[in-house]
């Protein structure tokens, strides 16, 4: 598939997506900082969130309306506040997206309703990403892959049903270009809640590309997710952590992501293919092996011992499998101390 002018999918280096979510903090400048931050750090395509508070939730604090969970990064807070201070203003899309198309990235976002996924079709929106907690919301995973453009599923907390029921009403309204996302709904996520071995059952079972949306820190956990033939990365990514913002403490700043474009770059390079005996690159080290060299000045029909025929590098004697064979053997002419042992050589 084709996102904006990048290919996506296996043969391609990892598609890095950097999250923009609520960490503008409520500032265009900022947001637009972020973009730019982005596209140097290597993203290839900066991500936005599509919602207000009135399409998220109700304006109440009856139970279910506010976090209780004493855990959570947003314990105590009312949804419909949360959602008012994280939202990225509708009139913020257009500057935003014309700075990255300035930039050379695409910026796409995950619409929360239908609302949402008319405005993005005006702006030109190259791609829709439809997050975790919608991704039982069949009617919004219809009416996005309705438009045509690749759709990305993330599938926090989704059993293989709904992952199977959310794939099938996108391939229902015609829509085949669908990436599937391993996802821990967990803010942030711990390694070892992240289950990234997932990735190549989820490429069989649904049958569609699938990446890792990532919630943990660093890159560690992304970087392997490539290893295990994840096509696409998503990352939350901040200016500054100390700045604060609804996501920024399981965000990666510039200098992280960059890290994140290189490894992952290089976990992609380093997958190759099944191969045995060495590569085109290794010819020259295979000067360096163990063979069989004679250890001292010998005369013709002097016999082979432990004393005059040795195993060493470099490799450039018969191979070592042969050293039983060799002693007692009688070299035909006189020969050097450094010599190679060949088979003319012996009787």
């Amino acid at each position: 598939m084709k996102i904006g002018d990048r290919q996506v999918g296996h043969g391609m280096r990892p598609y890095l997506i950097a999250e923009m979510s609520g960490n503008h903090n409520q500032s265009l400048d900022r947001a637009l900082e972020i973009v730019e931050a982005a596209a140097a750090s290597g993203a290839d395509a900066i991500k936005l969130q599509t919602y207000t508070a009135d399409t998220m939730t109700l304006d109440i604090r009856a139970p279910g309306f506010v976090i209780e969970d004493p855990d959570s990064l947003w314990a105590g807070r009312q949804l419909y506040e949360l959602y008012d201070e994280a939202h990225t203003p509708w009139e913020w899309h257009a500057p935003i997206m014309q700075r990255a198309h300035e930039l050379g990235i695409a910026c796409f976002s995950t619409p929360f309703d239908n609302s949402a996924v008319d405005f993005l079709e005006q702006l030109g929106a190259p791609a829709y990403k439809i997050a975790s907690f919608e991704v039982t919301d069949l009617p919004l995973i219809k009416k996005a892959a309705a438009t045509g453009k690749p759709l990305i599923l993330s599938t926090g907390m989704a059993t293989m049903a709904e992952i199977q029921e959310a794939v099938d009403a996108a391939k229902s309204a015609g829509n085949n270009d669908i990436v599937i996302l391993k996802c821990t709904s967990t803010y942030p996520a711990t390694p070892d809640n992240t289950n990234i071995s997932t990735i190549p059952d989820m490429r069989e079972t649904f049958g569609v590309e699938v990446g890792l949306s990532d919630h943990t820190m660093g890159c560690g956990v992304a970087v392997a997710a490539v290893g295990m033939g994840a096509i696409l990365i998503e990352k939350h990514f901040t200016l500054r952590r100390a700045d604060g913002g609804v996501d920024s403490s399981f965000s990666l700043e510039p200098s992280e992501f960059r890290m994140l474009r290189e490894e992952s770059d290089r976990a992609w390079q380093a997958i190759g293919k099944v191969t045995y005996g060495g590569t085109n690159a290794e010819d020259k080290s295979r000067a360096f092996r163990r063979s069989l060299y004679i250890a001292k000045d010998m005369d013709a029909g002097e016999e082979l011992t432990p004393e005059t025929l040795r195993i060493i590098r470099p490799g450039f004697g018969l191979p070592p499998k042969f050293y039983d064979e060799m002693l007692g053997k009688k070299v035909l002419r006189h020969v050097t101390a450094g010599t190679p042992l060949a088979w003319d050589l012996v009787s």
